[in-house]
């Protein structure tokens, strides 16, 4: 019967003034919450774990309906951590916390808060491991989601003599439309229908749908962005200062390539 529920996970206390926190009772009613707290609440009968929030939230619906049209009037940051939960908890509605399990049995709980690029793309480079946190690959503990009608991966040109054309793809995760037509992918993600031209190099990268990557280019560390075109002979990820002048760059040094970057 409760009127939200916030997904919640265990974690060291002294690590968790990052995060939104729950204070909840011994039934895990949620009886405060804070985001970013300097000194975290802890878990009942555990003063070294705290319940922070995984930002996964349920609501009834038309609770739901109610905190939002409240909130529009006034001048919050409209936010579900800072404002919506907070106030319903002020108002004393029935605010709970799930106690996350985590059936993929690790030494510890997968969950990654991915709000910046460098978690991003350290949550998506884990996964091509050789045995990473998060195996997609576990029949024991699928992920169901849509998946596009793309015809399979495609890798071509086999050329024995020297400077001849390759199509290979090393411990890379590739996806359903892609086509390695005769280049090197190594330690990449690849989204559905990425092609990547003859002599193309493309190594420790996320990319994105639809993104095509022109014969000789080099990209390393970067994540290329949705429907990017990448033109022949373009260097990414080599020269940081130079990248800069054309690209956001993290500060783990990782590139970001959107549509309206100039890639010349």
């Amino acid at each position: 019967e409760a009127d939200a529920v916030v997904g919640a996970l265990e974690w060291p206390v002294e690590e968790a003034r990052q995060f939104g926190v729950l204070g909840v009772d011994p039934s895990n009613r949620v009886t405060r919450f804070e985001e970013k707290p300097a000194n975290p609440f802890h878990v009942p009968d555990d003063p070294t774990h705290a319940f922070i929030s995984m930002g996964i939230y349920l609501f009834r619906t038309d609770h739901l309906y109610e905190e939002l049209r409240k909130d529009s009037g006034m001048a919050t940051a409209h936010d579900f951590g800072k404002n919506i939960i907070p106030n319903m908890i002020q108002n004393n509605k029935k605010v709970f916390a799930y106690n996350f399990e985590d059936e993929n049995k690790k030494e510890v709980k997968y969950w990654r808060d991915i709000g910046t690029l460098d978690a991003y793309y350290e949550a998506n480079m884990d996964l091509v491991g050789v045995d990473p946190h998060l195996n997609l690959y576990d029949e024991a503990w699928p992920i169901r989601t849509y998946q596009g009608q793309y015809p399979p991966a495609k890798f071509v040109f086999a050329d024995e003599f020297k400077g001849g054309r390759r199509g290979l793809a090393l411990d890379s995760i590739v996806s359903g439309g892609c086509i390695i037509s005769g280049s090197l992918v190594q330690n990449c993600v690849l989204s559905p229908n990425v092609h990547i031209e003859h002599h193309a190099e493309v190594h420790d990268s996320v990319i994105m749908e639809n993104v095509k990557i022109g014969e000789r280019s080099r990209i390393r560390r970067a994540i290329i962005d949705k429907g990017v075109v990448i033109p022949p002979d373009t260097i990414i990820g080599h020269d940081l200062h130079h990248d800069r002048q054309r690209f956001p760059v993290t500060e783990d040094g990782v590139v970001v390539v959107t549509p309206d970057s100039p890639t010349k």
